[in-house]
């Protein structure tokens, strides 16, 4: 089977590439770098020839409100309009637990306009909504910081590590379409501020986590399910202090 992954130099899209490859599929790992950009349709055509299946791991590289959402609707439509032309017959994508509840943030309005295209097109989809990755966590401490410290609500978080998301969209992208949302989260729930104090103290990281419910998360206000997903996601078997070592 002929396999596209949109980001498939990225740290998802790498493993994906890697794992699909192991499996004995063609997988052409698509991004800027290689000549294929979903942005601007560079490549697009000659990538997607004689593709069954497309998986759309990429990222903005910015997160400043307009970027974002021209990132995520620019790409989507060039993406999707170059499957239907190919005749794809089945389009993934990697998204975010908990999307539609944190629309005070341009990022997460952003990745909900990116699942609206989809849903909207002719070509037959799966939305896998994944939980905040154990290596995000770095990124979730620097936008919190100010100062020595860690600004940071105690609000409810399902972390996932890179390697289980990556083996998951494996399974979805071999799997039939859902055209539909799934799920994906790790094994167990902890809290945003805990989460984030773990990961300094074991890099010997001086910054002191502050607990603060009225901090923002990426410009949205959290509660104890803005994070984490329902009783039907599939979770994963690694667990942070696991990962931590």
């Amino acid at each position: 089977m002929k396999i596209v992954v949109i980001g498939g130099s990225g740290l998802i899209g790498a493993k994906l590439v890697k794992n699909l490859r192991g499996l004995g599929h063609e997988v052409v790992a698509a991004s800027p770098s290689l000549g294929i950009n979903a942005v601007t349709g560079e490549g697009l055509e000659e990538a997607l020839h004689g593709a069954q299946v497309v998986v759309d791991v990429a990222n903005s590289p910015s997160f400043e409100d307009q970027a974002v959402m021209e990132f995520f609707e620019k790409s989507s439509r060039n993406l999707l309009a170059a499957e239907a032309a190919a005749g794809v017959g089945h389009h993934v994508a990697l998204s975010v637990v908990g999307t539609d509840r944190l629309l005070q943030s341009g990022y997460f309005r952003a990745k909900l306009a990116q699942e609206e295209l989809i849903k909207g097109s002719k070509v037959p989809y799966t939305i896998v909504r994944a939980t905040q990755f154990f290596e995000f966590v770095p990124s979730i401490a620097y936008v919190a910081t100010e100062g020595g410290a860690v600004r940071l609500p105690s609000a409810s978080i399902q972390p996932i590590g890179s390697d289980d998301v990556a083996s998951a969209l494996a399974d979805f992208a071999l799997g039939a379409p859902v055209n539909g949302t799934v799920e994906l989260a790790g094994p167990e729930r902890l809290r945003l501020d805990e989460l984030v104090r773990h990961f300094l103290n074991a890099t010997i990281d001086a910054r002191q986590v502050v607990t603060d419910d009225k901090a923002l998360y990426f410009g949205a206000e959290l509660n104890d399910l803005s994070l984490v997903p329902g009783d039907q996601a599939r979770l994963a078997q690694t667990r942070y202090e696991d990962w931590l070592s």
